[in-house]
């Protein structure tokens, strides 16, 4: 076995990049030198989506131009929307999302153009767009008309207003706010890494989006938030919770939501997300509306058992799914979109690797070390046996 072979590329730098730093012995996460703590706490996160396209906070002109810009480029091709009314009704939400994006590039305005100035244009656009297919989508595929997105509303006001037809709560706002800041960029993760392989390639953003989100699907990287909820979902009763986690550990069963290569000593980013996630739970469990026998206080008890078992008894603390799962049942998003919300967050952070790589190109193109047979006799067809 080769001495530079690593599975999972584990320790392997592939990159030299400017949009992130993960520094796991400190336990900080810092976008284009901005601690992740004091983004969450000043910035909307279309400034946070200008800081990572563009490599600078915004100015007000600047901030005022990129929002604009934003605004005018939400809506979506008719032709998409009619097609996710011929996808299958059981039909994956990431698979329809991925299909339409990957139709969106037909009706790129700026053709084969792959300029940085034009690549940030396209970045611009879907970001401004991806939300809406993500909700309406979403919506067609439940037998539900889509609802336009309005100009006149921020970006996470819009995403409420598309998926709800009304406007957030203050606290639902700027949790997920908070959250889609803590989703959008982390280093050469699973997805991005697939984007920048892409399109080493010389192919174009929209493909190397594509890839990204087939790699965003799989459990072991986005979908991980939405396990995470159907474990909570499953427990059910704080009183179970620390018993089936247990039953659970002696059957092999992977626990979604804990762990995470690069943080051994716990996710600065879930600690952010788990305190919302308190909030909005006291506030939901306060709302007289919960319902009678439905005490939404539960699911932050269930988590916060589950976390404490997992601690125990395999020394694993949550990462930012295990929260944000909760987070988002809280603010009664449905439990399929928890997937395609992290492709809203994390687009900027794709698209910023994408023209980060194509500046500096070299394709991407590992070696692998062979371990099967060697020095076979080759026996023609008609004497094989």
């Amino acid at each position: 076995m080769s001495s530079t072979y690593s599975p999972g590329l584990e320790g392997i730098t592939a990159g030299i990049s400017a949009i992130s730093e993960v520094d796991a012995e400190r336990n900080t996460l810092a976008y284009r030198g901005y601690d992740i703590h004091d983004l969450v706490c000043g910035c909307s996160f279309d400034e946070v989506a200008y800081l990572l396209l563009y490599g600078s906070l915004p100015n007000p002109q600047q901030y005022a131009d990129f929002d604009s810009e934003v605004r005018a480029n939400r809506a979506v091709p008719e032709t998409i929307y009619d097609l996710y009314a011929t996808f299958p009704r059981d039909a994956q939400p990431m698979d329809t999302l991925k299909a339409a994006v990957a139709v969106l590039a037909l009706s790129e305005p700026d053709g084969d153009d792959s300029s940085r100035a034009t690549n940030l244009r396209r970045a611009t656009r879907l970001y401004a767009k991806v939300p809406a297919l993500v909700v309406n989508g979403y919506r067609i595929m439940q037998g539900q008309q889509p609802i336009a997105p309005d100009p006149d509303l921020d970006h996470t006001a819009n995403f409420f207003h598309m998926l709800t037809g009304s406007a957030p709560t203050d606290l639902r706002a700027k949790a997920f706010n908070v959250i889609q800041i803590l989703y959008a960029e982390h280093g050469f993760n699973a997805s991005t890494f697939a984007a920048r392989v892409t399109v080493s390639t010389l192919s174009d953003m929209y493909s190397g989006v594509v890839s990204a989100i087939g790699t965003l699907k799989g459990p072991l990287h986005g979908g991980a938030n939405e396990a995470a909820m159907q474990m909570l979902l499953e427990i059910d009763d704080p009183e179970k919770a620390e018993a089936w986690v247990i039953e659970a550990l002696a059957l092999k069963k992977k626990i979604m939501g804990f762990g995470h290569r690069e943080y051994k000593k716990g996710d600065e980013r879930a600690r952010i997300a788990k305190q919302f996630m308190i909030e909005l739970s006291k506030a939901k469990a306060g709302n007289a509306e919960a319902g009678a026998g439905q005490d939404p206080s539960r699911w932050q008890t269930i988590s916060q058992t589950v976390e404490e078992t997992m601690l125990a008894k395999k020394g694993l603390f949550p990462n930012l799914d295990f929260p944000v799962a909760a987070a988002y049942y809280l603010m009664d998003i449905p439990v399929p979109l928890y997937t395609p919300i992290f492709v809203m967050s994390r687009i900027t952070g794709w698209c910023a690797h994408i023209i980060e790589q194509l500046e500096n190109n070299r394709i991407i193109r590992p070696s692998s070390e062979y371990n099967g047979l060697r020095g076979l006799q080759f026996v023609p067809l008609a004497e094989r046996k």
